[in-house]
């Protein structure tokens, strides 16, 4: 569970988030809407320690044990405050995310090796995103520098749930990529929740997309929380039409 209280940040004049209260519970896909400003990606990127916020607070309920199962001693924790929390959580926001001198062989290598993997499970793991992969990222001798954007971006989001982690949080994750690999990464995110319980953040200007696969949908504006909704049986397409049309 993620807990947010009073969280807020500007920039300048700017508002960029103003959160009074939000919970994020385990298992939750949660799709953050908003236009350009609204405030996503300062939002997860405090989220993430990669931003301090003026004032309030977020704090993270961390599994207890290495496997990530949920217990009744599992550990709050503030982001700012405590490293414990990257143990289970998989992100990807931008490049700056990637070490694009390496290949993605070399970089998912780097990967298994900081998180005391063999060779052989990373290269069965990534087993698992052949479908994303198309054949376009592997074997093919570039750099990830050299690599479409598109296909960087799929080596972010590989990256991202990579060592299967119970907290995903993923910005603007369609982009750049064609239509037939959205698709496949709709289905990858969400036969990822059913495997494992996840709980997965993504914020996207894909509307469509963000309310075929998030079981609830918080539509933000200016940096503040306008609707928080659930979204079962895609139950929040017509208000946020409405929304989005007006």
């Amino acid at each position: 569970m993620i807990t947010i209280s009073n969280l807020k940040k500007s920039f300048g004049e700017t508002i960029a988030c103003d959160i009074p209260s939000l919970t994020i519970n385990d298992g939750d896909i949660l799709g953050l809407v908003g236009n350009n400003g609204a405030g996503k990606t300062t939002l997860f990127r405090m989220l993430l320690d990669l931003l301090k916020p003026d004032e309030g607070q977020v704090n993270i309920a961390c599994p207890s044990d290495s496997r990530f199962s949920r217990s009744k001693e599992a550990e709050t924790v503030n982001p700012a405050e405590s490293e414990k929390w990257k143990e289970w959580t998989g992100a990807y926001i931008d490049e700056g995310f990637l070490i694009d001198f390496l290949t993605p062989e070399e970089y998912f290598a780097f990967i298994g090796k900081i998180t005391d993997m063999k060779q052989e499970d990373v290269d069965e793991r990534l087993k698992d995103f052949e479908r994303l992969a198309a054949g376009e990222i592997f074997g093919q001798k570039k750099l990830i520098r050299n690599l479409s954007a598109g296909n960087k971006q799929k080596v972010g989001i590989m990256s991202a749930l990579f060592n299967k982690p119970k907290l995903v949080i993923l910005d603007e994750p369609f982009n750049f990529l064609d239509p037939s690999s959205q698709n496949i990464l709709k289905h990858e995110l969400t036969a990822y929740q059913e495997q494992t319980g996840a709980t997965i953040l993504i914020s996207s200007h894909n509307l469509q997309h963000t309310i075929d696969i998030s079981t609830r949908i918080t539509l933000l504006e200016k940096g503040r929380i306008i609707k928080d909704m659930s979204n079962e049986n895609g139950a929040a397409k017509t208000e946020l039409e409405n929304y989005f049309d007006s």
